[in-house]
């Protein structure tokens, strides 16, 4: 309904199947974040797909080749799940990933 009354923007950055997984709304600043598998996207509230941003941030090769030796399903549990989008400050944002099963962290500057 909301796309036959033109109530909304579909975002069309990402055909890849990211599994989008957390959000942070940055109204301030009119900036969407959003956690995927093995990405992050920033994203202007206006225009969702107008001078997008993508941060891609994929576990380590030898956390991933860990997982998949446990068992785990390379496509769909050994990767950097984005899980945490967290404002720290003015300037930047906490965020965590699974890491393929070996959690990791850190801080992005929102320049």
């Amino acid at each position: 309904d909301l796309l036959l009354s033109n109530s909304c923007i579909p975002f069309l950055g990402s055909t890849e199947g990211l599994d989008f997984r957390t959000l942070l709304l940055d109204e301030e600043r009119g900036r969407l974040l959003i956690g995927a598998k093995d990405h992050i996207f920033l994203l202007n509230l206006i225009d969702v797909n107008k001078n997008v941003k993508k941060i891609y941030w994929p576990a380590a090769k030898e956390k991933v080749e860990l997982c998949k030796l446990a068992g785990k399903d390379a496509h769909t549990e050994c990767a950097n799940f984005i899980r945490v989008l967290q404002p720290y400050n003015r300037t930047h944002v906490y965020v965590c990933g699974t890491g393929a099963f070996h959690p990791l962290c850190g801080y992005i500057e929102l320049g």
